[in-house]
């Protein structure tokens, strides 16, 4: 084991059964990082023995980095072979650096947002909760061997809707806020949601973790263009936010609602202004509340018509909302050189990247 892991007070037979569990397999992974020093294929050798999370649950099978360190992780899962991508984002510019962990609830999705490539592969299937951990266990390790900013942000941001999966999602974020297990402060884990169906927001709500809401849009018809699943109103789904977010202690009353922000489609001054006045009605409807707009510039996916915005247009976008009153924030596109950016994940391998065969 790692010096770090002999210093958190395992008892002797604990750090015995973990040793016999763990040892060949991290030795093996450790190797491999070390020699992903290039774009050159490294070879895996006894990661595959029975035992320890790279023989039952999950083996990590590629990794590319960005030029930003952005470092996307594709993990292959021991049941059926289907694979998953999971991204580690460094904060290195920060007093602390750390990193923000995007993970994956499934294999695909059957949400079908029309911004998304994960939406274009359809829904192959759920992840247990052991394999959505697994994702954690993974990046924890990259981390340490690649000497990237530890984590210590969880979002459930990557393939799949959560809504979809719940039950093992809110497991999931258990144990990631569990002090004996994973130790993540709550605020320090989100679950977002485009919002299937009004319901959703209370039972994701049971996780003691942050919500936030994939909106997109605040006005009905463009919503069902963005997300064409949609079947409710955009008030049916506002009302079963507001009313998950009342049965949340106020501690976890803070809320993202999430736009892609897409040229000509949604980034006008106007649907700012309909957002702004969806934001407050949310806001006044939950005492406590605190209500961020959370702004994500598309990232391109080849799709025919949808382009990024202008920076000016962006601009205009977040001054509008502030000027309403509206907390609000732009996300910073990170690892779109290498389809890690939101909305491009698709578990397709890249020709240059650095991956372990076997």
């Amino acid at each position: 084991l790692p010096p770090k892991r002999r210093t958190e007070g395992l008892g002797r037979d604990a750090l015995g059964l973990l040793e016999r569990l763990h040892t060949a397999p991290s030795a093996s992974i450790d190797s491999n990082l070390n020699g992903m020093t290039s774009s050159s294929a490294a070879s895996e050798t006894s990661a595959s023995s029975a035992g320890g999370i790279e023989g039952t649950i999950g083996k990590l099978s590629h990794i590319s980095i960005s030029s930003d360190g952005t470092t996307k992780l594709l993990i292959r899962m021991i049941s059926d072979g289907l694979e998953v991508e999971t991204v580690i984002i460094p904060w290195n510019d920060r007093e602390r650096p750390k990193s923000t962990l995007c993970v994956s609830s499934q294999v695909g999705c059957k949400q079908g947002c029309t911004f998304c490539a994960t939406g274009r592969m359809g829904k192959l299937r759920s992840l247990t909760s052991d394999e959505i951990l697994c994702q954690v266990w993974y990046a924890r390790k990259v981390c340490r061997t690649l000497n990237i900013p530890t984590v210590d942000n969880v979002v459930f941001m990557g393939m799949g809707e959560p809504a979809d999966n719940a039950e093992a999602v809110v497991v999931a974020a258990e144990a990631l806020a569990d002090r004996q297990r994973y130790g993540l402060a709550q605020s320090r884990v989100t679950i977002s949601t485009v919002g299937p169906n009004p319901g959703v927001f209370a039972v994701l709500g049971k996780a003691p973790a942050a919500l936030a809401w994939s909106v997109h849009a605040s006005r009905d018809e463009l919503r069902r263009k963005l997300v064409p699943t949609t079947r409710y109103t955009m008030e049916e789904l506002r009302l079963g936010f507001v009313e998950a977010l009342n049965a949340r202690s106020k501690k976890l009353r803070t809320t993202m609602l999430e736009i892609a922000l897409i040229d000509g489609v949604n980034d006008s001054l106007d649907e700012a202004d309909h957002l702004a006045d969806f934001a407050t009605k949310i806001c006044d409807d939950v005492p406590g509340a605190k209500v961020v707009i959370n702004l994500i510039p598309y990232n391109s996916i080849d799709h025919p018509t949808y382009r990024k915005p202008t920076a000016e247009a962006v601009t205009a976008f977040q001054k509008k909302l502030m000027e309403k009153g509206v907390m609000v924030y732009v996300r910073t596109t990170r690892g779109d050189d290498e389809s890690a950016a939101c909305g491009q994940l698709a578990t397709k391998k890249k020709k240059n990247g650095k991956r372990l065969t076997g």
